[in-house]
């Protein structure tokens, strides 16, 4: 824009020289002014930085990785520059995604993919990233804009799409196994998946993406009063999946839960199913772990709670723990949660649940306890290998069990002596043996079915019919 501004003002200057006509001045200077003021303005806007070949150690202000590059230096990455060759996705461009996505695109990641579906909104505007100039852009195309001008090194891919949806799920899976940035890298297209969602069934859907690709991902979230958040490493078949364990587990962090949790976290949630498992403890913000629709739970009028402060936290903590992974430095955790009221950090470690309802799940845990070889997952793995079994008998008996009744008697014998009789069928049962008392012992009480008898009297009763006569005797014991 520039040079064409400086070749539109040479053009002017060439042709007030070239006429002779002096009334045409004015015009020609009004317009030269125009175009001087162009270039002023074009000058003092953003400036773009150029592409960076090669990522260099060299301490100058012009280098944008020497900060990065002194890692290197001072021993905490072996090649820092590695870090070109890593691809991560993003799902969930909100308050937690979009500030992961500018802090991996200031490390110099290699590749970045991007996946919502939502807008921006001038309600986003509490959180960081976005700018009110963006408010009506896809959520994607924004954060492209804004992460193209910080890095151009970076190489962006965006898709403008709800993964929950049949048609959305099969282009999300199709994009992770894309491996043109790195053909020669195994496994799927990306390195690592990031989980920025904010509901349940978007989780669910990365959940098993991941599990069938077989491909590492780290789950992340901020609670709904906005006080509290997480992150969680899952490796499919080594740790436990977000099918393996109740959303609840991931979003209470009270010293009380924790110390529950605590006591046999293997085996207390094993059959805790988002379908038909009902809680003991009360669910606090994810209503769907629970056979609840979140679509239901909100209300006109009524919405989370959103602070910068802890999203930004979370981000931290994600690409914190995503650089260590991927650069492979420092301890990554398997689970870290922030309690921002009492700056309350938990930590904890999951494995994978053997009666987990995610049928993926369940195959990558016998491929990982078979590549083990150690003799005490042998009941383990031989659990898993028996599930489909078992759960065949267990419907065949359930199908059984719903089959009309065929006539027959009324009951049969049993261990207990247990038998139903009709009313008609009373009277040919023999009370009276149930009457007997055993030797030396007598009854004080009359018995209840007995008729009560009427005692007899020693002499017998004198009816007196005639009034007379009865009146006569009345007179003469009043005259006694």
């Amino acid at each position: 824009m520039e040079a064409e501004l400086k070749e539109l003002l040479h053009d002017i200057e060439a042709l007030d020289q070239s006429l002779t006509d002096s009334s045409h001045r004015a015009s020609i200077d009004k317009l030269r002014s125009h175009v001087e003021r162009l270039t002023s303005l074009g000058k003092s806007g953003p400036i773009r930085r150029l592409k960076v070949q090669d990522m260099s150690a060299e301490v100058v202000d012009s280098n944008p990785y020497s900060r990065l590059m002194a890692l290197q230096r001072m021993g905490i990455v072996k090649n820092y520059e590695k870090i070109r060759e890593f691809s991560v996705a993003i799902v969930g461009v909100g308050g937690v995604g979009s500030v992961a996505a500018e802090m991996l695109t200031r490390c110099g990641i290699g590749r970045l993919l991007l996946y919502d579906y939502d807008k921006v909104e001038l309600a986003n505007m509490n959180r960081l990233f976005f700018r009110p100039e963006q408010a009506g852009m896809t959520k994607t195309d924004a954060a492209v804009q804004t992460l193209s001008d910080i890095n151009p090194d970076v190489f962006l891919e965006s898709y403008t799409l709800n993964i929950t949806t049949v048609q959305g799920f099969e282009t999300f899976v199709s994009s992770l196994k894309n491996k043109s940035f790195c053909p020669s890298k195994e496994g799927s297209g990306v390195d690592l998946v990031l989980s920025c969602v904010d509901n349940y069934e978007a989780r669910m859907a990365v959940n098993q993406a991941c599990n069938e690709l077989n491909q590492t991902w780290m789950e992340s979230g901020v609670s709904e009063d906005a006080v509290s958040g997480h992150i969680q490493l899952l490796i499919p078949g080594e740790s436990a999946c977000f099918a393996c364990a109740p959303p609840l587990f991931i979003i209470l962090f009270s010293i009380s839960v924790l110390f529950f949790l605590s006591l046999n976290i293997k085996y207390v949630y094993h059959k805790w199913r988002c379908d038909t498992y009902l809680s003991p403890l009360p669910p606090f913000g994810l209503g769907c772990g629970i056979g609840v629709d979140e679509r239901t739970l909100k209300r006109e009028g009524v919405c989370a709670a959103s602070l910068p402060t802890t999203m930004g936290v979370v981000a931290g903590l994600l690409v914190q723990n995503t650089l260590k992974f991927l650069l492979n430095f420092g301890n990554v955790s398997p689970y870290l949660g922030y309690n921002s009221l009492k700056d309350y950090f938990p930590t904890m470690q999951m494995k994978p649940n053997p009666q987990c309802s995610n049928v993926a799940c369940l195959k990558r845990q016998v491929i990982t306890l078979t590549a083990c070889g150690n003799d005490k997952f042998y009941l383990q793995k031989e659990y898993i290998l028996a599930m489909p079994a078992r759960d065949a008998a267990l419907r065949a008996k359930m199908e059984a069990e719903d089959l009309p009744a065929t006539e027959g008697p009324l009951h049969a014998d049993n261990e207990w002596n247990i038998s139903v009789l009709g009313d008609n069928e009373l009277d040919s049962i023999d009370a009276a043996s149930s009457d007997v008392l055993p030797e030396g012992l007598v009854r004080e009480l009359p018995s209840a079915d007995e008729p009560q008898k009427l005692p007899t009297l020693e002499a017998p009763l004198t009816y007196i019919d005639d009034l007379e006569d009865l009146r006569r005797q009345l007179d003469a014991l009043n005259s006694n």
